[in-house]
């Protein structure tokens, strides 16, 4: 039997192989016209409204780590792939799966850590479910989410039909949150501490709207990063993605973790960055709404979609080239999110 006809940690990691994992196995077994379009989360109408819907699980590891914890991460995680589609998140359900052992006083700091996170984000964790594995079963917790919330009546002119000349946008630095689980996992010091990003997004994802900035694409940057996102975007198109190296937003402390490690900051995952393309007459006001929440103060336009390039994203190079950025292989870093 062949590699690829087991489970593999690459499977998770948000790139190729998850894509296949999805296209081979799931798409097959539950295919139906919401479940095809493979976004954040399904857009459904229950006859009083439209609402979205989405599910996440998070086996994060450690499940504490700088600038958060695995309640911080599930919270922030669904709330953000609702935010990202248009709609107000309202309600959240949690499954939590405990290895036999857990300490209760962890427990009770991430039940906290969950609260004040919705508490902030301004949805209600309304149901849940609770099971308990025998010691090894489950590396003392994995937590399972699900939202759903209302969608905005409407939705700028273009909403999701990015177009050639628009420009792309992220609300801060890139790769915090897989470097800061990766320097907790493996007991790395720095002068500069690195610093998860997790963060509920749809109060500034709401600025944009309220601001009445031309959005065209939103999508938060977790797994396979960046470099997942716009490949996620361009994907089938007759333009592409366009990314400027200069201008891509990375900590000092990061870039030199990255550089020990030999990874791509473009692929490790994030927990509070979402991509945002607009119109190019609104890059300045959507900076200027971005640069004026507490998310987004190194908010920077890093690219712009490009006709020509078939599906491409394309990285400018240090002599004045291009280089093909891919969508990642696989996991680079396992059990982050």
């Amino acid at each position: 039997m062949s590699a690829e006809e087991r489970v593999l940690l690459a499977h998770g990691g948000g790139g190729s192989l998850s894509a296949r994992l999805v296209r081979d196995v799931f798409l097959p077994a539950f295919d139906n016209p919401e479940l095809r379009r493979l976004g954040d989360s399904a857009l459904i109408d229950l006859g009083t409204g439209r609402f979205a819907f989405t599910t996440d699980a998070y086996v994060v590891s450690p499940r504490f780590f700088p600038g958060g914890d695995i309640g911080t991460l599930a919270v922030a995680g669904t709330v953000n792939d609702l935010a990202v589609v248009g709609a107000v998140p309202r309600y959240l359900s949690c499954s939590f799966v405990l290895e036999e052992g857990l300490p209760l006083d962890d427990l009770r700091r991430i039940a906290a850590s969950m609260a004040a996170t919705a508490a902030e984000a301004g949805v209600v964790l309304v149901t849940g479910d609770t099971k308990v594995v025998e010691r090894g079963g489950a590396d003392g917790l994995f937590i399972t989410t699900a939202g759903l919330g209302a969608m905005r009546e409407e939705l700028p002119a273009g909403w999701g039909e990015p177009r050639a000349g628009d420009i792309v946008l992220v609300n801060g630095t890139l790769g915090d949150h897989g470097m800061a689980v990766m320097s907790a996992r493996e007991g790395l010091r720095f002068d500069s501490p690195i610093q998860s990003d997790c963060a509920p997004l749809n109060g500034l994802i709401t600025a944009l709207f309220d601001a009445g900035v031309k959005l065209r694409f939103l999508r938060d940057a977790t797994r396979g990063g960046l470099a997942a996102v716009t490949n996620e975007l361009a994907a089938g198109r007759d333009w592409g993605v366009a990314l400027s190296t200069k201008a891509l937003p990375v900590s000092p402390a990061v870039r030199s973790l990255c550089e020990i490690l030999g990874i791509d900051p473009l692929f490790v995952a994030n927990e509070g960055k979402v991509v945002v393309v607009v119109a190019p007459e609104d890059e300045a006001r959507a900076l200027d709404v971005m640069r004026g929440h507490p998310y987004g103060a190194r908010a920077a336009a890093i690219g712009a979609v490009e006709a020509g390039l078939g599906g491409l994203v394309t990285l400018d190079t240090e002599l004045g080239g291009r280089r093909i950025l891919d969508m990642p292989l696989g996991e680079q870093l396992p059990r982050i999110c």
